[in-house]
């Protein structure tokens, strides 16, 4: 069964952890929106948050991915599902996605961080709902 992610970060193509832990089992990608909320966080990188907007990013889709790969990605998005959420970085969830007209393209997992954590390290909203980094720290 393929596994469907929706990234707004640096899991996106074009970053060096894309590179890594998504490039070598991607099938396909596209541009892509859910709903939520974005922030930039002080650490240097986004965060999503379960409030009303909406978020620009990716759909990627492994068709036949290694058993591994989602344990290696909640890895390093500091998630770890036998932990309360409390104590995890992010949440894995399953999400609707649409494409960028807004038309549905089924759900797939988000990694998505609690608004009170978000707040916590003052993460600053990006209203325009896109994340993007500085040149430096790219593929």
């Amino acid at each position: 069964m393929p596994l469907r992610l929706f990234v707004y970060g640096t899991l996106k193509p074009g970053y060096q952890p894309h590179e890594v832990l998504c490039r070598p089992w991607l099938s396909a990608h596209q541009p892509a929106l859910v709903r939520g909320r974005l922030y930039h966080l002080p650490m240097g990188y986004p965060a999503l948050t379960a409030e009303e907007g909406w978020v620009q990013g990716e759909l990627l889709i492994f068709e036949n991915p290694p058993a591994n790969v989602l344990a290696r990605l909640d890895a390093f998005e500091g998630y770890n599902p036998s932990l309360p959420a409390d104590q995890n970085a992010y949440t894995r969830q399953e999400v609707p996605v649409y494409d960028l007209n807004h038309h549905p393209l089924g759900r797939a997992w988000a990694y998505l961080m609690r608004i009170e954590d978000v707040r916590e390290v003052k993460g600053e909203w990006l209203p325009a709902g896109l994340w993007d980094r500085p040149t430096h720290l790219r593929a």
